[in-house]
């Protein structure tokens, strides 16, 4: 049975969950930390990032040792989950909690199934830069909100992925970035970048540097940049005249300030077809890279459907 559009891609205001974001940032960057120290390097930090799931957001697997562990966010149960290879298991329930009491806790479970996480307790790519063990500000968690949020990105997920498909070179996963808490899809021409020069707010500069040390055109969905948040496009380096090209659908614009295409994801979801409106931001902007970039998009793009085109043997 189909799902009405306007239930399936949800409303919820920024300014009616931010306390709540901005709690359940922090926490995420405390989970993707714990990945990224045991992860092995991947380009582009690939291997921090997390992934939507049918209940949240999950690591998925972290090596670890002779084993494996995984950590997911459950936006339906509203708890954190920890399993492990050899069977143990812990859970802590979602609720208003300060930052400092999810850090210690979350440490507290992983020490109990002898999981030992080195990691650096602060937050990056964001100002102020609270200790976890000392963040007392960030305490907010409203369950309902949160959800909304999950089904926000399963959507996006779901609609980036099938754009992600229509590409046959390097292309990223879907996948979650707790720095900046987006969900992102980058696709590369196959050149090399210039150096980036960084800034991001507490984040050393060599981590832009690797993050974007191929020519790029990347997309995604963040809680931000409307009032229910937007789907962006950019593109590093940014080719002349990029800021120009027209961006569809109706409503898409160039910010200024973001310096990025954007898409209010209120727009989207008033759209006759979200799906529709969506697609056809994420191919035009893209569109608008690669032909102003002087990509080799005949060698870049294919048609993901070209299997079921094949008669039958």
């Amino acid at each position: 049975m189909s799902v009405p559009a306007t239930m399936s891609w949800p409303s919820l205001r920024v300014s009616d969950w931010t306390p709540t974001r901005d709690t359940l940032h922090m926490w995420t960057q405390i989970v993707g930390k714990i990945r990224m120290a045991h992860a092995p390097l991947i380009n582009h930090w690939w291997q921090v990032t997390f992934y939507v799931s049918p209940r949240g957001l999950t690591t998925s697997t972290i090596p670890y040792r002779n084993g494996a562990f995984e950590i997911e966010f459950d936006f339906v149960g509203h708890r954190l989950e920890v399993r492990s290879s050899d069977g143990g298991a812990r859970s802590l329930p979602l609720r208003p909690m300060p930052v400092a009491e999810f850090y210690a806790r979350v440490m507290d479970m992983l020490g109990r199934l002898g999981i030992e996480a080195p990691i650096r307790p602060h937050p990056n790519e964001v100002e102020p830069a609270i200790p976890f063990a000392e963040d007392h500000d960030h305490a907010s968690y409203d369950g309902e909100a949160v959800t909304l949020f999950w089904r926000q990105l399963l959507q996006a997920n779901r609609v980036i992925g099938e754009f992600r498909s229509h590409f046959v070179g390097k292309v990223s996963p879907v996948h979650f970035f707790w720095g900046a808490m987006d969900l992102a899809c980058t696709r590369f021409s196959g050149r090399p970048a210039p150096p980036h020069p960084g800034g991001a707010p507490n984040c050393g500069d060599w981590v832009m540097v690797e993050g974007y040390s191929r020519e790029l055109s990347s997309c995604g969905f963040w809680p931000g940049g409307g009032e229910e948040g937007a789907f962006y496009s950019y593109a590093y380096p940014e080719p002349d005249g990029f800021a120009d090209q027209p961006a569809g659908p109706e409503g898409a614009y160039f910010s200024s300030e973001f310096q990025q295409f954007l898409l209010p994801y209120e727009v989207a979801r008033a759209a006759p077809d979200p799906d529709r409106a969506v697609a056809e931001f994420l191919r035009t902007t893209y569109e608008a890279a690669a032909d102003r970039g002087h990509w080799d998009r005949s060698a870049l793009e294919d048609n993901p459907f070209r299997w079921q085109e094949t008669p039958a043997s």
